[in-house]
């Protein structure tokens, strides 16, 4: 019975490591896709410190990669030491998961009030063209998330560029794609998206931030099966003399 125990440690240590590899993509893959992201919509939400969350889980990702090369060679080889670094290492990434939740819940919870803060600025600052960047960055917003203005479309007659302008109208990116010839005018509102965008960046955000605790949460709970499963094997191989190797070799470490 304990031999079979200590067997499916190791098993299932050897296919953890694999698991270890490809969550270090999935996680640097989810790490880049917030940068991206917040690369979009940077305008709206100005504390960079919400990048950090992310910033660790590339690093974590990366470390994910060798954690996974390291285990293996330990695992295959039962060597102690490997399989004691093994397992301190992993304690040491599923305590930075654990922050990483932390700090992801800290900046979920702000992300609302620091859109309502910059969201009216950046509105104010629209000017039309594609070379400066918040008219950009509210284009992509409105056509993205189908949405115009902040609460609705006629909050465009509270900006600049509408009072400067004197067409009555609002910017094309407020026009819904199904419509053709919309030109953004206010004379025919049923042209153009009539959600604000808002409370639709505030949703989006939080969703990025969701992306990151998951994965966090799920890769930490992966992690600490794989350090359970090193104790087994360590404390097995340390006391108990009928211990077998995975693999048969001529030298122990």
């Amino acid at each position: 019975m304990g031999q079979c125990g200590i067997t499916s440690s190791k098993t299932v240590l050897v296919f953890l490591n694999l698991i270890f590899w490809a969550a270090a993509g999935i996680l640097c893959y989810i790490g880049a896709y917030v940068f991206i992201t917040y690369d979009d919509y940077d305008h709206f939400f100005e504390d960079v410190y919400t990048l950090i969350p992310a910033v660790i889980i590339i690093a974590v990702g990366t470390l994910l990669f060798i954690i996974g090369l390291i285990g293996c060679c330990a695992t295959i080889r039962e060597s102690s030491c490997g399989l004691a670094t093994f397992a301190a290492i992993l304690l040491l990434v599923f305590v930075t998961e654990c922050v990483v939740v932390v700090l992801g819940y800290t900046y979920r919870a702000k992300v609302e009030d620091e859109v309502n803060h910059s969201i009216q600025k950046v509105y104010n600052q629209y000017n039309g063209t594609n070379t400066d960047a918040p008219s950009r960055a509210i284009d992509y917003v409105q056509k993205q998330l189908h949405c115009c203005g902040i609460h609705n479309y006629s909050d465009w007659r509270n900006t600049r560029w509408f009072k400067e302008s004197k067409n009555n109208s609002v910017p094309v990116s407020c026009c819904q794609p199904n419509i053709s010839n919309c030109s953004g005018t206010l004379t025919r509102p049923a042209d153009l998206y009539q959600e604000g965008c808002e409370a639709l960046v505030v949703k989006k955000l939080k969703e990025i931030m969701m992306y990151v605790i998951w994965a966090a949460l799920t890769f930490a709970s992966i992690q600490m099966l794989g350090m359970l499963c090193a104790c087994v094997v360590l404390c097995r191989r340390s006391h108990d003399p009928a211990y077998e190797l995975l693999v048969t070799t001529n030298s122990y470490a």
